[in-house]
């Protein structure tokens, strides 16, 4: 088990390196200058130079990804281009944010998903299995910005039961867990969790259903043992498979969610990320792909672990 871990763990440096390198590559392969949002249009050479020098923008490519990986490395992503502020504190501010959205929503995927697998993979053919696959179905192929639009008329500007944007009352952006913040993150969650749902049912019910055709199934209805027993066995059989779903879903939200918190102007990385695309900040959009790309990362890393832990079948 500790062979298998540590290699599982030695796997993850090459696999960060690559990622830091496709990172820099892709950001630095887009056309526009990064500095013509903050430079006035009559600047002068002496000073577009300048400011060039200050952020390194006048060094081979190479050169600047060495010195940027470096100071990635000790805690140091750099300037903010547009409001001069450490990388670092606002990327993990947002993280934060986008983490405490981003697992919340899942929780909710995974509970709702679940359940509709377990309901449609136990009674197959049936009519609770179409309604379920329905429900699953439909949470895959809706457009989740589309989705998060039609809540915001109906709950917000509508019935007026819940606000349409933002993290906090009048725009703070300090969080607690009290009722005041909460409502703020209902919508984007419930609009968030309807892909991890449809997914998780989508992989449970085809799960369940294959489970109950295996010959150990058949064996322990023989030995007399209840529905629960039979279900606890399916269950324990199932987890493995589900968290590793459920693993790759949340880390699929922590870098995909620009549009949701667009709409809601939840101040998350992908706002972040919206408004250093727009602001061509290319410390601030390196910074956060980064570490969002190493938070799927180390996510991947965690889920294979509980897997093992488990599943012991895995590590041998």
């Amino acid at each position: 088990m500790l062979n298998y871990l540590l290699r599982r763990f030695l796997y993850t440096i090459p696999i960060m390196l690559g990622v830091a390198l496709l990172c820099f590559a892709l950001v630095h392969i887009t056309p526009g200058d990064p500095l013509i949002s903050i430079l006035p249009p009559d600047a002068s050479a002496e000073l577009q130079e300048q400011m060039r020098e200050l952020y390194g923008f006048n060094q081979p490519l190479p050169e600047q990804f060495g010195r940027w990986l470096w100071r990635a490395l000790h805690g140091d992503l750099g300037l903010s281009i547009a409001t001069s502020r450490p990388v670092t504190t606002e990327v993990l501010t947002a993280v934060v944010n986008t983490l405490r959205l981003a697992v919340v929503a899942t929780l909710i995927g995974f509970v709702l998903g679940s359940l509709f697998g377990f309901v449609a993979g136990y009674f197959r053919n049936s009519f609770m299995d179409r309604l379920c696959s329905l429900l699953s179905v439909l949470g895959v192929s809706v457009p989740h910005y589309w989705l998060g639009m039609m809540l915001v008329i109906i709950f917000s500007s509508q019935l007026m039961w819940l606000p349409a944007t933002g993290a906090g009352p009048g725009g703070s952006g300090d969080w607690a867990w009290d009722w005041a913040h909460v409502q703020f993150m209902i919508l984007p969650a419930i609009t968030m969790s309807v892909i991890p749902m449809g997914i998780i049912a989508r992989t449970v019910r085809a799960l369940v259903a294959e489970l109950l055709e295996q010959e150990f199934i058949i064996g322990l209805k023989a030995k007399g043992l209840s529905n629960w027993g039979i279900f606890c066995h399916v269950l324990k059989n199932a987890a493995p498979t589900a968290l590793a779903v459920m693993g790759l879903q949340l880390g699929y939200l922590l870098g995909g969610s620009i549009l949701i918190e667009t709409v809601f102007s939840w101040p998350g990385t992908g706002f972040l990320l919206n408004q250093a695309i727009f602001q061509r900040d290319l410390p601030l959009l390196q910074g956060t792909i980064l570490v969002l790309a190493v938070f799927f990362v180390l996510l991947n890393l965690l889920v294979d672990v509980v897997q093992t832990l488990l599943d012991p079948r895995i590590a041998r």
